[in-house]
């Protein structure tokens, strides 16, 4: 399958681009502006640790049981109306999750706002491939970017709110604020359900019949898993084998993000200049480096230096996996990003706990080693995936 997005009017919908960015954007500040208001929550509601965890996993589920329909949502609806339903839900249960009192009703409050990111997750991509393929270069990368720096921007915004004082409810407030304003100015520029959709079949499962969105989709899933240890276990990893404070294992996870994010950034010249299968292979061989470098150096500062090249390397990854997903000749792009999509987060989910199990039977280490020989095998697929 080639990938060809060269168009006589290259760049000419940039306020789509733009709008595009926006709504990654509000996407990664909704999703990340929850993370500091936890411990909030849990003091309010007195449980344990048990019960938060059986809570927070309700966001997981209601991500999971909405992206099979999610496809067929957006050839009913359009990108512009399942975004803007998705936004408008966001700023009802944000505040709402910081209001209740009761666990039963956070729970229902947390699978409402997993379901919505679910849905913008898929929609938000679907929107972007539209608009990458239409701009006539790559711009995928970009819009991801733009998604870690509303990650950024919202665990660090409520932080500092917090620290200045300001009561959580009202902080979360002044994030809906923040995002009703940015989506206002953007959904003129978002697109509308399109003629050619009405005429789409098949569905999110049925995709991965086909064998080009399956290996895409089990490529996603080793991807998002192993950026699931990243987020879970590199503290731990830094700490219990190289011997860091806890006080500062965090770092490693903070360089990884800022790589990732600066990477997104600048992915889409870089793709444009030596195209999207150099870049995969660079990536997924850049990234196994990272991991070489982690497990195989008994050295703080080469392991922090590993997460930095770890992040760089993962960073485009997915990206240009979505792009090749929403471009398969033989699967409506709705279908095959719901699909893809789908399996992806379940690597997610899978991930801690299978990190976990192969680190008490073996290592930690050893778990870190099996993420290299995945990424090698995803830079050399490269070839496979662009073509």
């Amino acid at each position: 399958m080639n990938i060809n997005l060269s168009r006589p009017h290259a760049g000419s919908n940039l306020r789509e681009q733009h709008a595009t960015r926006s709504i990654f954007f509000i996407a990664g500040l909704g999703m990340a502006s929850w993370a500091p208001l936890i411990p909030f929550a849990k003091s309010r509601l007195n449980i344990d640790d048990g019960t938060l965890g059986l809570l927070l996993f309700c966001i997981a589920a209601g991500s999971m049981l909405v992206m099979p329909f999610t496809g067929r949502l957006i050839a009913k609806l359009g990108c512009r109306t399942l975004i803007l339903a998705c936004a408008l839900i966001f700023c009802f249960d944000l505040p709402f999750m910081m209001y209740v009192t009761s666990p039963v009703e956070i729970g229902v409050a947390l699978l409402i706002f997993g379901a919505v990111n679910g849905l913008l997750d898929v929609s938000m991509n679907a929107q972007a491939v539209i608009v990458e393929r239409e701009s006539g270069q790559a711009r995928m990368s970009g819009f991801h970017g733009f998604y870690s720096l509303g990650c950024i921007a919202g665990a660090g915004g409520i932080s500092l709110l917090l620290w200045a004082g300001v009561m959580p409810l009202h902080a979360i407030l002044l994030i809906v604020l923040l995002i009703a304003l940015i989506v206002m100015q953007a959904s003129g520029h978002l697109l509308a359900k399109r003629p050619q959709e009405a005429g789409e079949s098949g569905g999110t499962l049925q995709a991965l019949s086909h064998p080009g969105p399956l290996f895409i989709a089990l490529l996603c899933f080793f991807i998002f898993l192993i950026e699931g240890a990243m987020l879970d276990w590199s503290a731990v990893f830094l700490h219990t084998e190289r011997g860091m404070e806890k006080s500062q294992a965090g770092f490693g996870y903070t360089f990884y993000s800022i790589a990732v994010a600066l990477g997104r950034l600048y992915g889409d010249r870089l793709v444009n200049a030596i195209g999207r299968q150099r870049m995969l292979m660079l990536g997924g061989f850049c990234a196994a480096a990272g991991l070489l470098l982690i497990v195989s150096v008994d050295l703080t500062g080469v392991s922090l230096a590993g997460f930095i090249l770890a992040g760089i390397g993962l960073s485009n990854i997915v990206p240009i996996l979505f792009t090749a997903a929403g471009n398969q000749p033989d699967v409506p792009s709705n279908f095959a990003l719901s699909a893809v999509t789908l399996i992806g987060y379940a690597g997610l989910l899978s991930g801690p706990a299978l990190i976990g199990f192969v680190a008490r039977q073996f290592s930690l280490t050893a778990a870190f080693s099996a993420g290299v020989v995945i990424l090698l095998l995803v830079g050399s697929s490269a070839r496979r995936i662009t073509r």
